[in-house]
């Protein structure tokens, strides 16, 4: 294939938009002109800003060079520019990593910049580690922002978790002696199959199964303790949403605590989840033992709580007393499950002693994503095991 075939150029077109202007000596020859031309400039500019080190100011020749320089308004030209040149996925990608290389948390306590990002949960995370910080000017735009978002995870995940966690708590409440309308036909017809009548073509059933209708009695206690470490961000948010959504379900009597070295009892902000994430405060210590402590005081019916601890098991407190909690929590018969991460961003770091230290006391720890969630309370519910449904859905740690 010659250097000159548009198939040929177009991949040097693309590797020069990786490696960045350092790669121009070596590609020029296969690209035309030697440099990169109309929109695949602004695009090249874009990358350099945040990818490209160390930072320099444009030359008199006109190429694009790193940074973003440190003012807001430099800052809000380039993410119009991204948002222009890349797809939605991938400029919330490059926000953080601006924020992240560049240093431009304190830029986002600015109304300017604030209106002018793409709102995502990894800014939320970030809006919230600086919500002391936040001028009274600036509050009502990040809540806005952190509305936004929460809206977004709501219309994701609600529906599915009232969906799965009504179901299960429905045969959870399976009677024996259902009124005709909650008979559960299919489980009945299998229950009695042994009662086929061939003369009369049909099953003659001697038990009937059914749904017990228990919609005005509080069923199950779930208890959601949140680690809110800075390395716990993402998960804080989706699960202050779910908590919201469960919250919204009279069966349920939720409850949810966050904690770093402190233990805050957020339960009562629960039917405004962006309430709930404002009352968080990210970073600091580690102290689950605590947390669990106080949590312990929260359940009073074991073997109809639900308790699970999202954290990523870096303990900054007692590790053996953390560890007899939970065996006492699970002794007692409550169904007790540890994640370490509740988000979308694959494979968390967390303390694996301490992971494997839980598994041998027969509670699951492992990251889940928020669409696996739904089914996991499902499960909780029913009874079923935890670690095999995990292992099945690939969540398990290693």
């Amino acid at each position: 294939m010659s250097a000159s075939s548009p198939a040929e150029a177009e991949r040097l077109r693309r590797w020069r938009l990786l490696l960045g202007a350092p790669a121009d000596s070596a590609l020029a020859s296969g690209l035309v002109g030697g440099v990169l031309t109309g929109t695949d400039q602004g695009v090249d500019a874009a990358l350099a800003a945040v990818y490209d080190a160390p930072p320099q100011r444009p030359g008199r020749d006109g190429r694009r060079s790193a940074g973003l320089g440190a003012s807001a308004p430099s800052v809000a030209r380039w993410l119009g520019d991204i948002r222009a040149y890349f797809p939605s996925t991938v400029v919330q990608v490059m926000q953080r990593d601006a924020i992240d290389r560049l240093g431009l948390r304190r830029l986002l306590l600015e109304k300017e910049m604030l209106e002018s990002v793409q709102p995502d949960v990894h800014l939320v995370g970030t809006l919230l580690s600086l919500n002391h910080l936040m001028p009274e000017t600036t509050k009502a735009t990040a809540r806005a922002v952190v509305a936004r978002v929460v809206a977004e995870v709501e219309r994701r995940v609600a529906t599915r978790t009232r969906a799965a966690v009504s179901g299960a708590l429905n045969r959870a409440a399976r009677s024996r002696r259902p009124k005709p309308r909650d008979i559960d036909w299919n489980r009945t017809i299998a229950a009695n199959l042994t009662r086929y009548q061939p003369a009369h073509k049909t099953v003659i059933p001697q038990r009937l199964v059914g749904y017990g209708r228990r919609q005005q009695v509080v069923a199950r206690d779930v208890v959601l303790a949140i680690d809110q470490s800075g390395s716990m961000a993402s998960s804080v948010v989706f699960a202050s949403v779910f908590g919201a959504v469960l919250a919204s379900m009279r069966s349920l009597r939720t409850s949810l605590v966050v904690f770093d070295t402190a233990v805050v009892d957020l339960t009562d902000k629960l039917s405004d989840p962006v309430d709930v994430l404002f009352g968080t405060q990210l970073g600091g210590g580690t102290d689950i033992n605590r947390a669990i402590a106080y949590c312990q005081g929260l359940i009073t019916r074991p073997r109809d709580s639900i308790f699970v601890l999202i954290s990523d098991l870096y303990e900054g407190g007692l590790r053996d007393e953390m560890l007899a909690r939970m065996a006492s929590l699970t002794a007692s018969g409550v169904t007790v499950v540890a994640l370490l991460a509740l988000s979308d961003e694959g494979a968390p770091s967390y303390d694996h002693e301490h992971a494997a230290a839980l598994a041998d006391l027969g509670i699951p720890a492992f990251a889940c994503t928020p669409d696996a969630f739904p089914d996991l309370l499902a499960l909780a519910i029913d009874g079923g095991d935890i670690t095999a449904w995990a292992h099945r859905e690939n969540l398990a740690a290693r």
